[in-house]
């Protein structure tokens, strides 16, 4: 069986991919773009089944959270929304499929799904390596301490001057 190809390029799901609340999520707008619905058109369907979506599945932005995103994709408008946008989990991403019945949206998941995978694996691999590296780092400072106490002359025994030495007596 041949492997389908994503419909959507991995790069774009990830620059939609943002870290709040120490977790990845996207916003309903972005996910509305990417299953070609309106944001509007999303969250009626969310609304509608608010008992698929947990707090750890969607959750709604603060104001703090909203200037923070505003500042980083350095835009100043959201178009007008009475609403703070809504951050789904991957676990709500997957959950979208059940409540937007389409194929483009089953196709969408999956390559949302494969993103967040791979972004996984690739954050996996880096803090490996970070281990990896630190661990590297102490083995060649360890090796520079080693080297330096061989290239510093050994300290030869103390030998007693040659000459004459005055000793001073006390008159008492």
């Amino acid at each position: 069986m041949a492997k389908k190809k994503n419909i959507i390029p991995a790069e774009r799901i990830a620059s939609q991919i943002y870290l709040i609340r120490g977790q990845s999520v996207m916003l309903d707008f972005d996910l509305a773009d990417l299953y070609g619905v309106k944001t509007k058109r999303l969250n009626e369907q969310v609304t509608r089944n608010l008992d698929r979506f947990p707090e750890d599945f969607m959750f709604r932005l603060s104001s703090e959270e909203l200037e923070n995103l505003r500042s980083q994709i350095a835009t100043s408008s959201w178009g007008g929304r009475r609403t703070a946008p809504r951050a789904f989990t991957e676990l709500g991403v997957s959950m979208l499929s059940s409540v937007l019945r389409s194929d483009r949206a089953v196709q969408i998941n999956i390559s949302i799904m494969r993103t967040f995978v791979k972004l996984r694996q690739m954050l996996a691999s880096n803090e490996d390596l970070a281990r990896k590296i630190h661990e590297h780092d102490h083995h060649i400072s360890r090796l520079y301490e080693e080297l330096d106490k061989l290239l510093m002359p050994p300290n030869p025994p103390q030998k007693n001057p040659i000459g004459f030495k005055v000793v001073k007596k006390d008159k008492k």
